[in-house]
């Protein structure tokens, strides 16, 4: 063996795996709930990031230990994938790291007892199967285009966060965004909040000034001074091909030996660029927007045109604008028709906010992308305001069921045989972390809350759940407090899942030589084997 390679195998590794995994969850444990913390990172720049949002925390850490970044590529997934429970997954994945902490607390006897890791993982799946069945049981359906109750469910993903001071404006912001960005194609429905919901944080004035835009606000201004910067109803263009003279494809050299050569080449260069601006001016519009350059000659074109152009708007805004506006991305200026021309926008608007002029197209007739605007006193609030909002929109576009589901596997438990029940009930106490953290954040008594709590769901109170504020039992329903099935599923997938991949590791090697230095590669090993058996 190579004596380069740190190298933990058996019980040890698994051993290690449990501790890297709760020491991961352990400082976000403190970020979960009403009453929850904020931790201040500093991030490789050298800025500051205020959160207490799980993924953009753990974005932030760097680790080494193999299962401490496998857990934080699962906070990743599990934003990917639904958007929120990120904080919820890794204490799961603390449960399943309580599922292979707690359960490894519990499951460690067995481990003793010689009881294979296969055995402790089938009887873990089969807790999941039953769990996401008991989850199933306990959902209620809600109607997605009735807005009061999409706003109280919207309201439960965002009352831990710090825009829960200014929670309805921030559920109206989050409903109003995806109800304007659903596309409906052959029967489906396509929610794309990523590409065609932008939010533009401007730093200055108060958070109640924040707004879904019935359009498309960028940060630009007109290439000319005399060009309109206010017009109703505007006819758009959008082009992605440069409005300047076409240059060579590769380096050319133009020899000249005739100053009236000169003067045509220049002469040739004019008369390209009014061409382009010919093709365009024959569709009458009234905005031209181009990814590319507009160069003076074109400005002064366009200028007598009537015309107002805005230059190097990004492709992603000209995407945005094309489906606000019903403008159609035409890559040569000879190709536009009619067709081609946006006509849906009602304003086209410059203003200037703070140093800063940007551009708004608003009052489109039926927007299929928005802009959604958001003020506040500083940038690192912004910040936070722009992470909470998406958590809002992934919830909007998407306590009590762990316990119920923790209630039901004791229950099932019950009629089975072997070292399952056991499983089970490691598997169901696991679940009971997200209560209990709730009560510790509130400072309350977890041991007697959580008896309390287990009452009423053994009385088949399914919606019972922690008051995050005062740490109490409530009934979530008369408090409006709702939880996504598709979060909640999503976060029992990935953390028990993840837990049964952690249990399957018996061996960690790890290519770090005594000095610190880097161990050679396993190719490098095969290499030097080859070589020392050819001597």
């Amino acid at each position: 063996m190579n004596t380069n390679m740190e190298r933990q195998s058996g019980h040890k590794a698994q051993l290690s795996n449990i501790q890297a995994a709760k020491t991961i969850a352990d400082i976000i444990r403190s970020c979960l709930g009403p009453r929850a913390m904020l931790k201040m990172l500093l991030d490789p720049m050298g800025g500051i990031v205020l959160t207490n949002d799980g993924n953009a925390i753990l974005r932030e850490c760097e680790v080494a230990h193999p299962a401490a970044k496998s857990m934080i590529e699962l906070s990743r997934t599990q934003d990917e994938e639904v958007g929120d429970g990120t904080t919820s997954v890794i204490i799961l994945g603390n449960l399943d790291f309580i599922v292979a902490g707690e359960v490894l607390a519990s499951s460690l006897p067995f481990l003793d007892r010689h009881i294979h890791p296969t055995i402790i993982i089938s009887s873990f799946k089969k807790a999941l199967e039953d769990g996401l069945q008991i989850l199933k049981n306990i959902s209620v359906p809600i109607n997605i285009n009735e807005k009061s109750e999409m706003i109280k469910l919207i309201k439960a993903s965002i009352g831990t966060k710090m825009v829960s001071a200014w929670s309805d404006l921030m559920c109206g912001l989050a409903y109003d965004a995806v109800k304007t960005v659903v596309l409906e194609k052959n029967g489906k429905k396509e929610i794309d909040i990523k590409r065609y919901a932008r939010v533009e944080k401007i730093p200055g004035g108060t958070v109640e000034e924040c707004k879904v835009l019935d359009g498309i606000m960028i940060n630009k201004d007109v290439t000319h001074p005399k060009m309109r910067r206010r017009i109703v109803n505007p006819r758009i263009v959008l082009l992605d091909c440069p409005l300047e003279y076409k240059k060579g494809e590769s380096q050319t050299n133009v020899e000249v030996t005739d100053e009236s050569h000169w003067a045509r080449l220049l002469e040739i260069e004019e008369e390209q660029v009014k061409q382009l601006c010919d093709d365009i001016i024959r569709v009458k519009p009234d905005l031209v927007f181009t990814e590319k350059g507009v160069s003076d000659i074109a400005q002064h074109y366009l200028m007598k045109a009537n015309i107002t152009a805005i230059r190097r708007t990004k492709k992603m805004d000209n995407f945005r604008i094309a489906r606000a506006t019903g403008a159609t991305i035409v890559n040569r200026p000879e190709e536009l028709k009619e067709s081609d021309v946006g006509t849906e926008c009602g304003l086209f608007e410059i203003k200037k906010i703070g140093d800063e002029y940007f551009t708004y197209l608003v009052e489109c007739k039926n927007p299929k992308s928005c802009t959604i605007l958001l003020r506040g006193p500083s940038k690192d609030i912004l910040q936070e305001i722009d992470r909470n909002l998406q958590d809002a929109m992934a919830v909007a576009r998407g306590g009590a069921s762990e316990m119920a589901v923790s209630a039901g596997l004791i229950e099932k438990a019950k009629t089975l045989e072997g070292v399952s029940p056991l499983l089970y009930k490691a598997v169901a106490n696991s679940l009971q972390v997200i209560p209990r953290t709730l009560v510790q954040n509130c400072g309350g008594n977890a041991i007697k809350t959580l008896t309390e709590l287990r009452a009423k769901h053994a009385a088949k109170e399914t919606s019972w759940g922690i008051d995050g504020t005062t740490g109490k039992i409530v009934d979530m329903h008369s408090y409006g407090v709702w939880e996504p099935y598709a979060v909640k599923s999503q976060t029992l997938k990935t953390a028990i899942e993840s837990a049964c991949l952690l249990l399957r590791v018996d061996d960690i090697v790890s290519g770090v030589s005594k000095k610190g230095a880097p161990g050679p590669s396993a190719q490098q090993q095969i290499e030097q084997n080859e070589m020392m058996a050819e001597q």
